[in-house]
């Protein structure tokens, strides 16, 4: 009889299950890149919503950019499914959880892309804001929003560390040729880029939760423009754009560059 786990094997050996699924590596380093690309502009006082959502909506505006845009929602619907597969013939539990949460993020992604692609407007500022307001005024909304800010906060110092220590180096798989020190290079300024980034947007998540105002949580592009407002802010604003353009070029070219894992 033929398990769950022995089946997924077989599918992800598929040359071309692998190569849907390199796409939709390259298809988060684009995204990545799009939003570094934003950032400066906002930077330079040029404006953009520096998140997912924003970068999105500046592919489409682009000649060719739809083109590209439906070409990055086939690569997140299939790493999304290649990370089922992924769970599915994961050894260890947490492995498992992991890529199920990726699963999610990815769908979820892909879900957006497909509605901006068919003509929709989202603002995922003012969706975070308005989610914000909601939690805050649920009984206990304010210690729920402030665990959020907190985990994201987490999440962040886990990239830093991670890009600090080399420790997203162990599952690269890379061949030992020019390509293994472009990559490993670009992912170190990546993750400590993004750590940042998200120290920043778990910080003010907090913040608007201790003083009551959702319109301090306004997610990643929130986040990034407040930096202009502060001392120093535009310069560290650029520093993060530069690391965020990094972080996409990593995941770009280790989208070509690396084995994918082997069940």
């Amino acid at each position: 009889m033929t398990t769950p786990s022995r089946a997924a094997s077989r599918v992800e050996r598929q040359p071309a299950v692998r190569v849907l699924a390199r796409v939709g590596l390259a298809a988060i380093g684009v995204l990545h890149i799009l939003i570094g690309i934003i950032a400066l502009a906002v930077a330079t006082g040029a404006g953009g919503n520096a998140d997912q959502t924003g970068a999105l909506q500046a592919l489409v505006a682009v000649p060719g950019g739809l083109f590209v845009l439906w070409a990055v929602i086939v690569g997140l619907i299939f790493l999304s499914l290649w990370q089922i597969l992924q769970a599915i013939t994961a050894r260890r539990p947490g492995q498992k959880v992991t890529e199920v949460a990726k699963c999610v993020v990815y769908a979820a992604l892909a879900g957006i892309a497909i509605s901006i692609a068919a003509g929709g407007r989202s603002n995922a500022s003012s969706s975070e804001q308005s989610m914000s307001a909601k939690l805050l005024a649920m009984p206990g909304g304010v210690f729920l929003l402030a665990a959020i800010g907190l985990a994201v906060v987490a999440v962040g110092v886990v990239f830093i560390v991670n890009g600090v220590t080399h420790r997203f180096e162990r599952d690269l798989r890379l061949p030992p040729n020019r390509w293994a020190t472009i990559t490993t290079t670009l992912g170190r300024v990546g993750y400590v880029a993004k750590g940042i980034a998200l120290i920043i947007v778990g910080g003010l998540v907090v913040f608007g939760a201790l003083t009551s105002d959702p319109e301090k949580a306004g997610g990643l592009d929130g986040s990034l423009k407040a930096l202009v407002e502060v001392p120093f802010g535009v310069i560290l604003l650029i520093l993060i754009a530069l690391g965020l353009i990094a972080y996409g070029a990593f995941w770009c070219v280790r989208a070509f560059a690396s084995r994918l894992r082997d069940p």
